[in-house]
């Protein structure tokens, strides 16, 4: 367990950690607020490929829910024939099941250094022994619009959760439809889709005013860059099918 957190803390942590205190240097009047706004774009966009396969996958299970629904219905007792007729559909359609999984996996990492950057970065005091070399130290300004991100922030949490909501709201799949025959799985799907659209975002305000308005601030930006790329891959994707027609 010990070489994990030491694995994490040196892959993860540490760098991350000297890019937001570099970022802090370099921004006029040292603001964290403005360097954690920035800091949470770069690392989007480092990961856009992923999240962009993410999207893009989400988008075409909208667009062939009716059919995936008509397979279900079709094979609701016989589980194996649905599983494999399902995969059939994929591979005839070049829809790649995994996409929309393995970047949310290989984002939890990265989610958890921030919030450990955010919450134990040793802010306003920055914290020496976990810088390289070559990155410079400058006083913090720790204030953003009058408001100290280094504390409790109700304004931003109420953001953080209405940001997160919009996110679900517009990125998120429709919720399963419900079929003529009870099904546990559709049940579940269709809980987990209201859990994802109206807890997650009451959840989210709840941590980033429990934790602070830098947190918060992290959450805020991430969810509407995820909500621009929604936006860059529905019209990337409407293209590409204009084209096809």
């Amino acid at each position: 367990m010990g070489g994990m957190h030491a694995l994490l803390k040196a892959v993860f942590y540490i760098p991350l950690y000297n890019g937001l205190i570099f970022l802090i240097y370099i921004l006029p009047g040292h603001s964290v607020g403005v360097a954690v706004i920035l800091f949470t774009v770069l690392i989007k966009l480092l990961l856009s490929p992923l999240s962009h396969k993410a999207a893009k996958f989400q988008l075409e299970m909208k667009a062939h829910e009716g059919e995936l629904n008509r397979i279900k219905e079709q094979f609701k007792n016989d589980k194996q024939a649905q599983g494999k007729a399902t995969l059939d559909f994929y591979r005839e359609k070049k829809i790649n099941p995994f996409a929309g999984i393995l970047p949310l996996f290989i984002q939890i990492p990265i989610i958890i250094a921030l919030y450990y950057v955010f919450y134990g970065g040793g802010l306003p005091v920055v914290d020496t022994t976990l810088l390289y070399s070559f990155v410079p130290v400058s006083l913090p300004d720790m204030h953003l619009f009058g408001i100290n991100i280094l504390e409790k922030s109700m304004p931003l949490a109420i953001l953080a959760g209405i940001a997160q909501f919009l996110q679900a709201k517009f990125a998120m799949p429709p919720a399963p439809t419900k079929t003529e025959t009870p099904s546990i799985g559709n049940d579940l799907a269709r809980s987990m889709h209201l859990q994802m659209k109206y807890f997650l975002p009451v959840f989210m305000a709840f941590v980033a005013y429990a934790v602070s308005g830098a947190v918060a601030l992290y959450f805020i930006t991430s969810s509407l860059f995820t909500i621009a790329q929604e936006v860059i891959v529905r019209r990337s994707l409407a293209k590409t099918h204009k084209h096809s027609l």
